[in-house]
């Protein structure tokens, strides 16, 4: 005869026994209430209580020192990602104000570079030294950009025009936030007549 794979469990000898209560199944036994047996309590350890430490001796006071000017206290650290500088001068209005119509002659067409370059030919330059550097590098960004937009315009009738115009562009974006970055930051431009970035 075939075994149809149900099996008996075995037959335990000691009355009472629950294979599943060994394993932490929940048994019938368990289910119904049956009490078990009360966990021992811990002993009570004994209580150390620490020795204190001696104190130390007092120095004497220098009553000398008492009147004397305490040391200034120490510099603090510089942050990290922090460079503690000087005071940035502050700048006129009008170099940031041309500045920005430098950067705005993209999309405006030109239009802002042509006041942009009126500004600066008949506008007071300042006498600080780190703003005369600006004034003069917007100035001749500002006279570049139009000759070579003329030049650009003419040219398009033999098909260069457009890469120059186009070159024209990022020059002048460039040389206008570079501008921006060191008059925020208190500084001349290092080569105002130079023709990249300066």
């Amino acid at each position: 005869m075939s075994d149809t794979g149900d099996r008996q469990p075995p037959k335990d000898p000691t009355p009472g026994h629950d294979p599943d209560d060994l394993v932490g199944f929940a048994s019938p036994a368990s289910l119904a209430g049956r009490p078990r047996a009360p966990e021992p309590e811990p002993k009570p350890e004994a209580v150390v209580e620490p020795t204190p430490e001696p104190k130390p001796a007092a120095e004497p006071v220098d009553a000398r020192a008492a009147f004397e000017p305490a040391a200034p206290p120490p510099p603090p650290e510089p942050a990290f990602g922090r460079r503690d500088r000087e005071p940035v001068p502050e700048a006129p209005m009008g170099l940031y104000a041309i500045y920005a119509l430098i950067l705005f002659a993209v999309p405006t067409l030109g239009v802002s570079a042509v006041v942009g370059l009126l500004a600066v030919l008949f506008g007071d330059a300042p006498a600080e030294e780190p703003f005369t550097s600006h004034h003069l590098y917007q100035r001749r960004t500002l006279w570049t950009a139009a000759i070579a937009a003329v030049a650009g315009v003419i040219l398009i009738v033999v098909n260069l025009g457009v890469f120059v115009l186009f070159v024209l562009v990022g020059w002048l974006v460039v040389r206008g936030a570079w501008g921006v970055f060191l008059l925020t930051r208190g500084r001349p431009v290092p080569n105002p007549r130079g023709w990249w970035v300066g």
